[in-house]
C-alpha cells in the first residue's frame, strides 16, 4: 500500500482561508480538515481560474459572516458555530439554492471533501479507516516483470540551461492517447522519423500507481476535477503517457454501423462506412486483442440479469486486455500489463520502429510559416522528487514537415486557437455523451470495484425510439446502459449528499452498491475556447432533447436495477430520487418513482451528469463553412476550403457527430484514415 505524506501549506492561501476550507469540507464529511484543506487547497490553487478562486475563497469567509447569511436567508449565524444538523441545513440551503453559483459552489466543495475523504489512503501506516467500514480492499496483483519499448528522452528540463530544447523530426505527434498511437505506429512503419510528445507523465507498469489520490493526481487531466464551466457535468479524461488507453475500462466497442454511414453520407468521409473502415476496425482488433471479457463481475451479471428480466439486450463487453484478473486497477494504469493499449500496443509498435517520446511537455502552439505548418513549441516541465510537475522549465522548439494534433477534444482546439488557426468552428460541435447515473442497493456484497471494471453492457436503447406505452417515459435518442465500477473516492464524490451522518452511513454500505450508467449520444453541443487568462474553458449546457433522453434512460436503469434485485434504488442529482428508502416497494410506489424521473429537472447541477467521452470540437466534413478539418484530417485556415499544409488532427475532435458507444475504437479508425494521409504527403 502507498501512502501519501501529509502536504505543505500551499502558497497562496493564508491561515484563515485554510481554516475556513477545512471547515467546509468538515461539514460534508468527517476526516482530517487540516489534511484535507491542504490537500483541496493545492489542487483548487492548480485548477482554478483566479478569479473563481477569489470568489470561493469570499464564499468561504461569508461561511461566517452573520449579516452575509443573514442577508442569504440562513439567518443570522456562524457556520462555525453551527451543530451537526444546522450545518447540514445551511450547506444543502446552498445545494437546492435558485441562484446558479450558490449551487455551482456547493458542489465544488462537496464533490472535493467526498473524493479527499474516501480516496485518500492517508499519511500510514495503517490505510484509510474508511476502507475497513464499507468492505474496500484493494486487490493488486504482482506488478509485472516485462518492460516495455517505449522510452521517454531524458532531457535538460531547466531554465538556466539559457536555451530552448531543439529537436527535429519528420513527423511530430502531440498527445499519445487512442489517436497519437495509431499515428505515431503507422508514420514511423513507413520509415518517417516520428517525435511524439505528451503533456503527462510516464510511469512504468510497475509503478503506477495503488491509490485513487495519487491515480487521479498523476495520470488525469486536472487531477480528474475536469469540469465544465458551471460545474454541471463532472469530466474524467486521461493526461498520461497513452492518454485515456491507460486509464480507461477498456470497453471495445465499434461505431455503430447508422454512426458510419451518416458520416459518409452527410459528412463526406468517404469509405468510412466501407471496406476500408471495415478494415480498419479488423485491423485495430487485432493488434490490440480485443474480444470478450475474460470474466463478468457480480455488478455486470446483475445487468446482464435485470435487463434479461424485462427482455431486453444485454451481453458481456469486449474489451482489449489479455490476461486481465480480479484486481479492478484499470482506472489507476494496469500494474499487471494485461491492458493491450499504449506502451503495449500502437505506442509500442512505433517505438520498436524508432519513434521517440518526449513526456512531460504541454505544447502551446504550432509553428505556422507561409500557411505551412513547420513544427510546436512549448514549455517542459519540471518535475518534484515524487515526479510530479511543479512548474514551468526550459521552452522546447519541434522543428518537423508535419504535425498531427491529438491531443484530445479538450486540448486540440485549445492548440489551433492559440496557433491562431481561427476557423469559426474551431472548439466548437463539443460532444460530451453527458451520462446520467443510478445505483440499486443489494443485499448481497457487489463490490463494485473488484473484477474487469465494466464487463457488460445493454444495446437495447442504441437506436432512437418512441414514448414507452405501458408506463411513462418520454421519447429518446440513442444511448447505452453499462455498469459503473468507481472506487470509494470517485464514488463519493459522485454519489448524492442530503447531511454527513446520512452520507456516511450510505458509504458505509457502498460494497452493497451496484451503479449503472448511460451513455447518451448527445444532439447538442457545447464549446471549448480559451478564457480570459488564457486558460481553456468547456462550456456545455445539456440540450433539450438529450435531456429528455437521459430522463427515459434514468426510468429504464432503475426498472433494470429492481429487476436485478434492488431493495432501494437513488438517481444521482441535487436532491437525490430515491425509491424504496421509505420502505415502500409495491408496483404503485415505483410507478410514482418513474412518473418522478419522468420530470426530473437537468437545470444544471441538478440532476448529476458525467462524461469520460469527448469529441466533435474540430469536427471533419466535406462542407469548409462547418468543419474545421477536411474529411482526411487537413486542418482548413478558414472556410473557404483551403488547408494548412502539413497540419492534421487525428483525435475524437475529428467526430461529425457523438457515436453513441465508447468511442475509443472510433477513435483509432478515424486515426488510420490520417496516417494514410499524412504518408500519402509525406
Amino acid at each position: 500500500m502507498t501512502f501519501v505524506p501529509d502536504p505543505p501549506a500551499p502558497e497562496g492561501w493564508s491561515a484563515g482561508d485554510l481554516a475556513a476550507l477545512g471547515r467546509a469540507l468538515d461539514g460534508f464529511v468527517a476526516g482530517d480538515a487540516a489534511r484535507m484543506a491542504r490537500l483541496g487547497a493545492a489542487a483548487l490553487e492548480e485548477l482554478a481560474e483566479p478569479f473563481d478562486l477569489w470568489q470561493l475563497k469570499v464564499a468561504l469567509r461569508a461561511f461566517d459572516v452573520r449579516l452575509a447569511n443573514l442577508l442569504l436567508g440562513a439567518g443570522a449565524v456562524r457556520f462555525r458555530d453551527l451543530g451537526e444538523s444546522a450545518r447540514d441545513r445551511y450547506l444543502l440551503g446552498w445545494a437546492t439554492s435558485h441562484l446558479p453559483l450558490r449551487r455551482t459552489t456547493f458542489q465544488a466543495i462537496k464533490r472535493l471533501a467526498l473524493f479527499l475523504a474516501y480516496a485518500d489512503p492517508g499519511p500510514g501506516p495503517a490505510p484509510n479507516p474508511a476502507w475497513a467500514t464499507m468492505g474496500y480492499r484493494p486487490r493488486w496483483e504482482p506488478p509485472t516483470s516485462e518492460s516495455s519499448a517505449v522510452r521517454p528522452l531524458g532531457v535538460d528540463r531547466s531554465p538556466a540551461s539559457g536555451t530552448p530544447l531543439e529537436l527535429e523530426a519528420d513527423v511530430v505527434v502531440v498527445g499519445s492517447g487512442a489517436a497519437g498511437g495509431v499515428v505515431a505506429a503507422r508514420t514511423s512503419a513507413a520509415g518517417r522519423s516520428v517525435l511524439v510528445v505528451e503533456a503527462g507523465s510516464s510511469w512504468p507498469e510497475a509503478e503506477m500507481p495503488t491509490d485513487e489520490l495519487t491515480a487521479f493526481k498523476r495520470m488525469f487531466l486536472s487531477r480528474g476535477l475536469s469540469a465544465n464551466a458551471d460545474l454541471s457535468v463532472a469530466i474524467l479524461a486521461g493526461a498520461t503517457l497513452g492518454g485515456g488507453m491507460t486509464v480507461n475500462w477498456t470497453t471495445s466497442i465499434d461505431a455503430p454501423q447508422a454512426v458510419r454511414e451518416h458520416w459518409a453520407r452527410d459528412h463526406g468521409l468517404e469509405g468510412f462506412d466501407g471496406p476500408e473502415g471495415d478494415a480498419d476496425f479488423a485491423r485495430i482488433r487485432a493488434e490490440l486483442r480485443v474480444g470478450p471479457t475474460e470474466s463478468v463481475a457480480i455488478k455486470d451479471r446483475l445487468l446482464i440479469e435485470g435487463c434479461h428480466a424485462l427482455g431486453y439486450e444485454a451481453a458481456p463487453n469486449e474489451r482489449n486486455t489479455a490476461g486481465c484478473r480480479d484486481c479492478g486497477g484499470c482506472t489507476f494504469g494496469c500494474r499487471v500489463g494485461a491492458k493491450r493499449a499504449g506502451i503495449r500496443g500502437h505506442l509500442g509498435i512505433a517505438a520498436e520502429h524508432g519513434a521517440r517520446f518526449l513526456v512531460d511537455a504541454p505544447v502551446d502552439r504550432v509553428r505556422i510559416e507561409r500557411d505551412r505548418a513547420v513544427g510546436v513549441e512549448g514549455r517542459l516541465l519540471i518535475l518534484d522528487e515524487q515526479g510530479m510537475p511543479r512548474g514551468p522549465g526550459r521552452p522546447f522548439r519541434v522543428r518537423a514537415a508535419q504535425v498531427v494534433l491529438a491531443a484530445g477534444a479538450l486540448r486540440t482546439p485549445v492548440v489551433l486557437l492559440r496557433s491562431g488557426r481561427a476557423h469559426p468552428w474551431t472548439g466548437h460541435g463539443l460532444r460530451l455523451h453527458p451520462v446520467p447515473a443510478l445505483a440499486g442497493m443489494m443485499k448481497e456484497p457487489v463490490e463494485m470495484w473488484v473484477g474487469p471494471l465494466q464487463s457488460a453492457r445493454s444495446l437495447q436503447f442504441l437506436a432512437p425510439g418512441p414514448a414507452a406505452s405501458a408506463y411513462p417515459g418520454p421519447a429518446h435518442g440513442p444511448f447505452v446502459i453499462e455498469s459503473a465500477p468507481p472506487h470509494p473516492g470517485l464514488s463519493g464524490s459522485a454519489f448524492p449528499w442530503s447531511g454527513r451522518t446520512d452520507s456516511a452511513a450510505f458509504m458505509a454500505r457502498l460494497g452493497h452498491v451496484a451503479p449503472l450508467v448511460a451513455i447518451v449520444a448527445d444532439r447538442g453541443a457545447g464549446r471549448v475556447g480559451l478564457s480570459r487568462t488564457g486558460r481553456p474553458r468547456i462550456d456545455y449546457r445539456i440540450a433539450p432533447q438529450d435531456a429528455s433522453t437521459a430522463r427515459r434512460a434514468l426510468m429504464e436503469m432503475a426498472r433494470i436495477s429492481r429487476a436485478a434485485g434492488a431493495t432501494s434504488i437513488v438517481a444521482i442529482g441535487t436532491p437525490a430520487a430515491w425509491f424504496g428508502r421509505d420502505g415502500r416497494t409495491d408496483d404503485r410506489a415505483f410507478q410514482t418513482y418513474l412518473e418522478h424521473l419522468a420530470a426530473r429537472s437537468l437545470a444544471p447541477n441538478r440532476t448529476g451528469l458525467f462524461s469520460a467521452h469527448q469529441m466533435g470540437s474540430a469536427p471533419a466534413g466535406a462542407d469548409p463553412r462547418t468543419s474545421v478539418c477536411d474529411p482526411w484530417g487537413r486542418v482548413r485556415a478558414d472556410t473557404s476550403g483551403r488547408v494548412t499544409a502539413g497540419l492534421f488532427v487525428a483525435d475524437g475532435s475529428l467526430f461529425p457527430s457523438a457515436t453513441g458507444v465508447n468511442p475509443q475504437m472510433t477513435i483509432m479508425a478515424m486515426a488510420e484514415r490520417v496516417a494514410r494521409a499524412v504518408n500519402a504527403e509525406g
